[in-house]
């Protein structure tokens, strides 16, 4: 799995207790290992990861290998980024963007 330095990789087990048992907003990548845009955007989720650290949590998911909450969500396209407050999907956006584009889509939802 393409993995992001700082994000924790959830599964269709975890999910539910890490999304929601968190006080933050959780950021959700669903991601798969031959999603190029999802490589692209990979370095820019451990730098939003680190620099908002108090006030959002970034997690990614692996559709191919858990198929169920991706099922769940109705995703389609990777890489999707969901927004997840109190354990419910707030926010959608879908494909690779840069990290200032991101940070100004995640305002308002931090």
């Amino acid at each position: 799995m393409i993995r992001a330095t700082g994000v924790d990789e959830l599964t269709d087990e975890t999910f539910d207790a890490e999304v929601r048992g968190e006080t933050r907003p959780v950021l959700v990548e669903f991601t798969a290992d031959w999603c190029g845009p999802c490589r692209q955007l990979a370095p820019v989720l451990g730098a939003v990861a680190e620099e908002e650290r108090e006030r959002l949590r970034v997690v990614q998911i692996d559709v191919d290998r858990n198929p169920g909450i991706s099922t769940r969500y109705g995703v389609l396209s990777m890489p999707t980024l969901m927004v997840f407050r109190d354990g419910e999907p707030v926010k959608s956006m879908v494909g690779a963007r840069p990290k200032r584009r991101l940070l100004q889509e995640l305002e308002d939802v931090l």
